[in-house]
């Protein structure tokens, strides 16, 4: 069993980015992806039943570059299981594991991995996780994620008491972070913090050394504002983010604002940031709720980009191909995410990629 390091005081030695950690970025070697096997039907009111059959979907693609990992009770994993291998998976590189979950959300409840600097050792950090500002209790279960993987894995677990989850923070593998000031400083997460505490939480155990802010996160987006579905990095120094064509949509000064911070921020160097623009999509809705659909909800895995579909066929080619522009070394794959945006997230929230 794995010993968590508990990050109570300012010894040196107890922090990640002291003992040589950092988070990479997401476009560097990945030895696997984790997800979490959606069963709660209340994520997808109405709407579950294709949810499985886009999960299968997602593993398959995955699973054709690297290990697919999977959060799921013992007794779903049986149908799971016939659904990816149906889905045309890569069984041999698909693991179920007995952790039991209240929801599917893989990439705020599941551990942010670090990897040491010289040595090459993965660790995981395993911070509080309260459901968005405890929005959807219960979240018992999704809580016990990191402890869990890192049993599994053996694996070094740093703890963080701080509420954090992982669509709330982006980092380009060099020392800096973006993030949104309507997540990170919501009352509903950390009120007992002060910015500048948030932020040094942030750097030592991430080993960052630069915060970015931007402001508000986009419409119908229950997680107050993540930044995986407004703005990523896509090269060190370089940005692609979200821009509304529609001068009348509620997104368009929402967007608009963050695009003049980015503009306004510089590097190391002194130099500003390469931004690309990516239109968002037409918005929709389930319900009569609008959903927060977004093309940058992306996930880069070895070898691929998997972009979010929304059956909106100009706008889903724009968005391949300007993503697809970024990332020309990759095979950018399209991922039908109709149903699964009803959940208010996509590709990117429902995975966790570990490094190799």
């Amino acid at each position: 069993m794995t010993k968590p390091i508990k990050m109570k005081t300012k010894a040196k030695h107890e922090t990640p980015a002291a003992e040589g950690f950092r988070m990479p970025a997401e476009w560097e070697p990945q030895v696997a992806v984790w997800l979490s096997w959606p069963h709660n039907y209340k994520t997808w009111p109405g709407h579950f039943r294709p949810i499985p059959y886009v999960y299968a979907e997602i593993v398959k693609q995955i699973s054709r570059f690297e290990e697919v990992r999977i959060n799921c009770a013992k007794p779903l994993q049986a149908r799971a299981k016939r659904l990816c291998k149906k889905a045309g998976a890569e069984m041999s590189r698909v693991t179920f594991y007995d952790h039991p979950t209240n929801d599917a959300w893989c990439r705020d409840h599941g551990p942010i991995f670090v990897k040491h600097a010289k040595t090459g050792e993965v660790a995981l950090t395993d911070w509080h996780y309260n459901a968005w500002g405890d929005k959807y209790p219960p979240y018992d279960l999704d809580n016990k994620i990191p402890a869990s993987v890192a049993r599994q894995l053996k694996l070094r677990r740093f703890v963080n008491d701080m509420v954090l989850e992982g669509g709330s923070i982006e980092v380009n593998g060099r020392g800096v972070l973006l993030t949104s000031e309507q997540c990170l400083l919501n009352e509903n997460r950390n009120p007992h913090l002060s910015k500048a505490q948030i932020e040094r939480n942030l750097k030592d155990t991430l080993g960052v050394k630069k915060i970015l802010w931007v402001g508000d996160g986009i419409i119908g987006d229950d997680t107050d504002g993540h930044i995986d579905d407004i703005t990523r990095f896509y090269k060190p120094d370089g940005f692609i983010t979200c821009v509304e064509p529609n001068k009348r949509d509620a997104n368009y000064g929402i967007l608009a604002e963050n695009l003049q911070r980015l503009r306004g921020f510089r590097t190391a160097r002194g130099k500003g940031y390469d931004i690309v623009e990516l239109p968002m999509p037409r918005p929709f809705a389930f319900q009569g709720q609008r959903v927060p659909a977004s093309y940058v909800n992306y996930l880069v895995i070895n070898g691929a980009v998997l972009v979010p579909q929304f059956r909106q066929p100009k706008r889903d080619e724009a968005a391949r191909e300007i993503i697809g522009s970024c990332f020309p070394d990759r095979e950018i794959v399209g991922i039908d995410c109709f149903d699964l945006i009803w959940g208010l997230g996509t590709l990117h929230c429902i995975s966790q990629q570990q490094p190799a």
